[in-house]
């Protein structure tokens, strides 16, 4: 499954120069540091796979997407709109670098979960 996971993440050469448009959401994240790296849990709910974008540079993390209204259609009206629908961000800073780490990633029940391994490069 982490195979066909993989192709819709788009991991980019430099993310740091992307001007956001429009409003921009932060959403919660959890970090954990496990024996071999790093457990990292992101909520995304309502995000699809396809639309995140992951950066590694140096100690921090880049998580960036977009959240699309897919429901809206003709003559719809909204009563009530309390979800944020469009780019987020998110920047996670480590004590170290992680840059060579090796990633591994899914998505379950709106959560992004990384994990990053430690490697040789990696160690301190």
């Amino acid at each position: 499954m982490a195979k066909s996971i993989n192709r819709y993440f788009h991991f980019l050469a430099s993310s740091k120069n992307a001007k956001p448009s429009g409003r921009l959401w932060f959403p919660a994240a959890d970090v954990y540091q496990t024996p071999d790296g790093w457990l990292v849990k992101v909520e995304l709910a309502g995000v699809a796979a396809e639309e995140i974008e992951i950066d590694i540079q140096g100690s921090h993390l880049h998580i960036a997407g977009c959240r699309r209204d897919k429901v809206c259609a003709v003559g719809m009206t909204y009563q009530q709109m309390e979800i944020t629908y469009s780019r987020f961000e998110k920047t996670l800073n480590f004590p170290d670098s992680i840059d060579g780490a090796c990633i591994e990633h899914n998505f379950d029940n709106g959560l992004l979960i990384i994990h990053l391994r430690k490697t040789e490069e990696t160690k301190p």
